[in-house]
């Protein structure tokens, strides 16, 4: 009997406790539920104006010529014609394009993460002499336009006999003063007091920074690297000037030079748009990865703020 009335207590604890959730759930102010739906709604409409322009892109490489100038603007093709991106794809070595960006991208987004780390470590958790001043030029050098410097970097490749190769390609961009200034606030998030436990361990500062920043900081690298290869996948003034070979043309040259040879200067909008879709994926990809790491980080990174 007493298991029995045990048992019948518990259900009603039970009964009670969810009577009280549902209780909770059904009086929600009406004034925080529509703040809710009005939120979620301009969320909506805001991700579908970003998604809009890809869209139009992709189906418009589906398309006829005319399809694409027809007023007022079809937003799904008549007929799908997966010709155009075969078309496109065959008209010009955009394997060759595609390649040459991913590889110069990434090899740029390793060497920065190490340079960057490093550089950032010392401004933030080493202490020498002139710390302040290097800081200071970091700050300056922030401030300088990339174009104001083609000249003198296009001098020392010249003297180095780095034009016209992928070395030229990937250690003109190697080390960025945006890279060491998002991993430098990023380090002073960090408390020291991480450094100094290491150092009472015996650990050196390459050993601290790899084994125990690096990993609290993860989201930042995350952002790094997306912005970094984004930014060296569609560079093009840099890589057209140190280059003449067609073989180490990065994607954006090559779309040009598909938009004017075989383009026929924008006559042929349907294979230009299918080159465009077909050579933004990589990015896409890349985002969509990063964006689970991003918000994977945000709470491990959020937990060593300094209070």
């Amino acid at each position: 009997m007493n298991m029995t009335e045990a048992r019948k207590a518990s259900k009603k604890s039970e009964l009670r406790r969810g009577a009280g959730q549902e209780g909770s759930r059904r009086f929600v102010p009406a004034g925080e539920r529509f703040g809710i739906v009005v939120r979620y709604m301009l969320l909506a409409v805001i991700s579908l104006a970003m998604a809009f322009p890809f869209y139009w892109m992709v189906t418009s490489g589906l398309k006829t010529n005319d399809e694409i100038w027809r007023f007022p603007p079809t937003f799904w093709p008549e007929s799908i014609n997966w010709g155009n991106y075969i078309e496109a794809w065959n008209s010009a070595p955009f394997a060759r394009y595609m390649f040459n960006s991913i590889f110069v991208a990434i090899s740029i987004c390793a060497l920065q993460v190490i340079n960057a780390s490093m550089m950032a470590y010392a401004l933030t958790h080493m202490k020498f002499r002139l710390k302040g001043t290097f800081t200071a030029i970091v700050l300056v050098g922030y401030m300088i336009p990339s174009t104001a410097v083609y000249l003198p970097s296009y001098l020392i490749l010249n003297e180095l006999h780095l034009l016209d190769s992928y070395a030229g390609l990937i250690l003109s961009n190697c080390v960025s003063v945006f890279a060491i200034f998002l991993l430098r606030q990023a380090f002073l998030q960090v408390s020291h007091e991480l450094v100094e436990a290491g150092q009472l361990d015996g650990a050196s500062h390459f050993r601290i920074l790899w084994t125990i920043m690096a990993p609290l900081i993860r989201s930042s690298f995350a952002v790094m690297i997306l912005i970094t290869f984004i930014d060296q996948y569609n560079n093009y003034f840099w890589p057209m000037l140190i280059t003449k070979d067609p073989d180490l043309r990065l994607v954006s040259a090559g779309l040009r030079s598909f938009f004017v040879e075989g383009g026929a200067y924008g006559l042929a909008w349907p294979q230009i748009m299918a080159a465009s879709a077909f050579t933004i994926a990589p990015l896409l990809i890349l985002f969509l990865f990063a964006q689970k790491t991003i918000m994977q980080s945000v709470n491990m990174s959020a937990g060593v703020n300094k209070s």
